[in-house]
């Protein structure tokens, strides 16, 4: 297995940009009140990093590996679902809501259905359904059936992220738990973000909702690297 500080090495310098455009996005901590095509730029400037980050890696990385360039697709959603936050007010949050459905499909798809364990599945539902029954009371329309439809999916991409992570039989790696965290992370950006918009003003909502957010996409796309450390690692020894 591929020890942390040879990711660090060999991962960290690509992340350099990333991190850079993160700072710039909360240093300029644009209004929300008066969306524009600059601050959506700036807001999907981190996201814009990570499909770098992961092109960096060689396309013929991405061609022969299927899990990173579905993760590169679901970050190209993603800044899209973003674009669209930016103009929620206006009437887009809808399609925002949907780049962010086929993401979390596509993440899904690249954590596979390998190890099943249904466990980690059962306590996934059991959050998901305690998350919808809690914004049940706070939806109308349209939404509630979406937001439910919506947390199916982000719970389905929860649960195949954890099911990767088998602390218990010594067979995780430093990837698998990376993308565990993320979807987390992502589920709680996203659950912040409902109870925000739904139920009652979340104090420094949108601090949390953003810094998780970035945290979680940067680390489900480090979850992609997997294979091509492995390789630099075995062609080293």
């Amino acid at each position: 297995m591929v020890s942390p500080v040879t990711v660090v090495k060999s991962e960290g310098p690509k992340l350099v940009p990333f991190f850079k455009a993160t700072c710039v996005y909360f240093v300029l901590w644009l209004p929300t009140s008066s969306p524009s095509w600059f601050s959506a730029l700036i807001k999907c400037l981190p996201i814009f990093c990570l499909w770098v980050f992961l092109l960096a890696h060689g396309i013929n990385f991405l061609v022969a590996h299927q899990s990173a360039s579905r993760i590169l697709a679901g970050l190209i959603f993603s800044a899209v679902g973003d674009a669209f936050l930016i103009w929620q007010e206006q009437g887009y949050f809808v399609h925002g809501l949907l780049m962010f459905a086929i993401t979390h499909i596509l993440y899904s798809s690249a954590f596979g259905m390998k190890p099943l364990d249904l466990k980690a599945g059962f306590v996934m539902t059991l959050v998901s359904s305690f998350c919808y029954t809690f914004l049940y009371s706070y939806l109308s329309g349209p939404f509630t059936y979406l937001v439910a439809v919506y947390i199916a999916l982000i719970g389905f991409m929860g649960w195949r992220a954890i099911a990767g992570v088998q602390l218990c039989n010594d067979l995780w790696t430093w990837t698998k738990l990376s993308a565990c965290i993320g979807a987390v992370l992502f589920m709680v950006s996203d659950l912040t973000i409902a109870v925000n918009k739904f139920c009652f003003p979340v104090p420094y909502s949108r601090a949390i909702i953003m810094a998780t957010y970035y945290a979680a996409q940067m680390l489900i796309a480090l979850s992609a690297v997997e294979s091509r450390d492995e390789e630099d690692f075995k062609r080293r020894n």
